[in-house]
């Protein structure tokens, strides 16, 4: 009993903390931008709770998770959470046949599910006024590649709203919404 109640009180204030602020959001995943500066997607051994890889390296998913990690939740924690209990839910690409929270939530198949589940996945659009800044964009870029990112609440000449994201060359704030076919589109609920 004493077991649930505190499991039960660690889900109360989870939930709290996903009061997630969207200028915040913003903020953070800006803050990246100029420091986190190189693209590595190597497996590596991480902490748990609140691994890392260093700071100024990651992929796109790292874009997402510190940006989330700064409005007090750890996705790391939350998606290895929910693949335990629900591991037949998520994407079986890699071969695995249990969750490792050294790369489930550095996979963007893997946050899409865990978003979804979450209630926060919204059907995709080529409407630039539907994207409001902290949503989460997915996009698949061909080959078997996919790619996430933070849309800002910057904008082109034309109004379409830049992206915060690492594609490849450091995290960066640039004009791609609509360079790729969008795979999913995610908000945080309003608390």
């Amino acid at each position: 009993m004493r077991f649930f109640v505190l499991w039960l009180l660690t889900g109360l204030l989870s939930l709290e903390a996903w009061a997630l602020q969207p200028e915040a959001l913003v903020n953070a995943a800006r803050q990246q931008v100029g420091v986190t500066t190189g693209y590595d997607p190597a497996y590596r051994r991480l902490s748990y709770p609140g691994g890392d890889v260093p700071l100024n390296t990651g992929v796109c998913t790292d874009v997402v998770i510190r940006a989330l990690r700064q409005q007090g939740l750890d996705l790391q924690q939350a998606v290895h959470q929910d693949m335990r209990a629900h591991f037949s839910l998520y994407p079986q690409n890699w071969g695995l046949s249990r969750p490792d929270a050294n790369i489930d939530h550095r996979r963007v198949p893997n946050l899409m599910t865990w978003f979804k589940r979450q209630g926060w996945a919204l059907v995709p659009s080529q409407d630039a006024e539907r994207y409001r800044p902290g949503d989460i964009v997915t996009w698949d870029l061909g080959g078997g590649l996919t790619h996430i990112g933070i849309i800002s609440d910057r904008h082109t000449s034309s109004g379409v709203p830049l992206v915060l994201h690492n594609i490849g060359q450091g995290a960066q704030e640039e004009d791609i919404l609509f360079g790729f076919r969008i795979t999913g589109h995610y908000r945080v609920p309003a608390a």
